[in-house]
């Protein structure tokens, strides 16, 4: 089983034409991921050759949505025309945008999320500046690396890509049926919660991992979903033990002010809803793997 993203997802790239797009089209094809298309005004009715897949490009995600059945769009769009993608795949109606783009101005996502659901929410937005998601076998939307873990039993939502991505390693041996890199920025589609009750409706999941940071009460509001509405066991850890009161930490969303939105408090909130906490990611896998065999 799998949230979100399954190996019968038909995928395309806006921005694929890109540089970075480009790389990673190659990288998420060599995954088995269906990628039907790509799209850029520009280069329409054009094709691009990866390594023998002819992937064809359009002029817009609604004819790409068209030609191809395309359900799942992963945006590789510069900062400054994010917004306009985005907005884009939202008038399509595609279900799932998957947003990678880093540096998005805070202002242009609260706009396309405001739209979003001014729309119906029929667009389910990952991101933006996030690794996007995989299910392991099966399809890859994002920059996950696809060789460091396997299907498994584990489902994982997180705000950090690189430890998304030590997480799925350390854990590599019982593998992931997904893996959700739902980013950090202050404004953000798809939430801690939407996976959490993902996963606990997802019967091949039997334990779930959540890794949050300092700033913001993502965290707190997902440990008082837990308590209320998730069965299955959950393991969390929460990056930013160390840093310093009033700094912005890495990503736009991690500040902390005063004792709100510390680590220590997250992780408090979070044990009251019965999630073990580890102080560092290789404890958080020590804690996953005795809560599976337990």
């Amino acid at each position: 089983m799998a949230i979100f993203l399954t190996k019968d997802s038909k995928v395309i790239v806006q921005g694929m034409t890109g540089a970075t797009g480009m790389k990673h089209t190659k990288l998420m094809l060599a995954d088995g991921t269906n990628i039907v298309g790509g799209v850029n005004p520009r280069k329409a009715g054009t094709s691009v050759d990866f390594d023998g897949t002819e992937v064809p490009v359009f002029g817009s995600v609604a004819e790409a949505m068209e030609k191809t059945g395309a359900d799942v769009t992963v945006v590789f769009v510069p900062p400054a025309f994010a917004k306009a993608a985005v907005v884009e795949a939202i008038d399509a109606e595609i279900p799932l945008a998957v947003v990678i783009t880093e540096g998005i101005a805070v202002h242009d996502s609260a706009a396309f999320w405001a739209y979003a659901c001014e729309k119906g929410n029929k667009t389910r937005i990952i991101g933006p500046n996030c690794p996007g998601l995989i299910t392991p076998g099966q399809s890859n939307a994002g920059i996950i690396p696809g060789d460091i873990t396997k299907p498994g039993r584990i489902g994982l939502v997180s705000k950090s890509g690189t430890l998304t991505y030590q997480m799925m390693y350390e854990l590599r041996d019982i593998g992931f049926t997904s893996a959700v890199g739902i980013g950090g920025d202050p404004v953000i589609g798809t939430t801690h919660i939407d996976a959490l009750a993902a996963f606990e409706a997802d019967p091949e999941t039997e334990l779930i991992v959540m890794i949050g940071e300092i700033g913001g009460d993502a965290e707190e509001r997902a440990a008082d979903f837990i308590k209320a509405n998730v069965t299955k066991p959950v393991v969390g850890y929460v990056a930013g033990f160390t840093a310093p009161e009033g700094k912005t930490m890495g990503h736009a969303g991690a500040i902390v002010s005063g004792s709100s939105g510390t680590a220590q408090a997250k992780k408090e909130a979070l044990e009251a809803a019965g999630v073990k906490v580890g102080k560092t990611p290789s404890e958080t896998a020590r804690l996953a793997r005795a809560a599976l065999s337990a």
